[in-house]
């Protein structure tokens, strides 16, 4: 039977890494910007013709119906970035008994 110490100690040899970058992420920023601004233009371009009431529903659509797929998108960029690498075992653990140099002078070893 695995005992759930063993099974930690099997997890502690790997990390996650996000690998994302802003380049990954500057095309879809760029066509939520253009979303944006093509509802307001239609938005301000019904509210010139008297239907404010219709130009804040053309709004609300786009927004409503872009929302979901640019959300997505970014998610799976995310999740597609994110990495599982394994860390390097260190196989002999540090004495506490050494001394440790820092910056050029030996600290007193603690009993």
């Amino acid at each position: 039977m695995n005992s759930p110490i063993k099974s930690l100690d099997v997890l502690r040899r790997y990390k996650l890494v996000c690998t994302l970058s802003f380049g990954d992420v500057y095309s879809q920023i760029i066509v939520w910007l253009l979303v944006i601004f093509l509802s307001l233009a239609t938005a301000m371009g019904l509210m010139g013709a008297s239907r404010p009431v219709f130009a804040l529903g053309v709004v609300g659509l786009i927004l409503v119906l872009s929302l979901p797929f640019l959300l997505f998108a970014f998610v799976s960029t995310l999740l597609n970035h994110i990495e599982i690498r394994e860390v390097e075992v260190n196989p002999e653990p540090e004495s506490i008994a050494d001394p440790v140099v820092v910056s050029g002078m030996q600290s007193p070893v603690l009993n």
